[in-house]
């Protein structure tokens, strides 16, 4: 959060646009360096939560629940729109 014009304004952070979308399903691409075994991942799973340096999924058909460090993360994809706000810019910035 930050304050603009005496207003709380939520930025536009993966995290948070993570957050904003907790419950649905998606795709999610991590990679690893330096593992011997493989470096990458792909893997679908419901948005449990998101901080700034992790993010909680959870397996669609079992549930159980999987911690990933946000600094893997390359990118995901969703089936659905996504719940997103735009963040608000300080007058005279476009």
């Amino acid at each position: 959060m930050m304050v603009i014009a005496n207003q709380m304004v939520e930025e536009s952070y993966i995290e948070n646009i993570l957050r904003m979308n907790k419950g649905k399903i998606g795709t999610f691409y991590f990679t690893f360096e330096n593992n011997p075994k493989w470096n990458a991942l792909e893997t679908r799973g419901v948005i449990e939560t998101a901080g700034r340096d992790h993010l909680i999924l959870s397996h669609p058909e079992t549930g159980k629940r999987y911690l990933f460090k946000m600094i893997n993360l390359d990118y995901a994809t969703f089936d659905e729109p996504l719940n997103y706000i735009p963040p608000k810019l300080p007058p005279g910035i476009q």
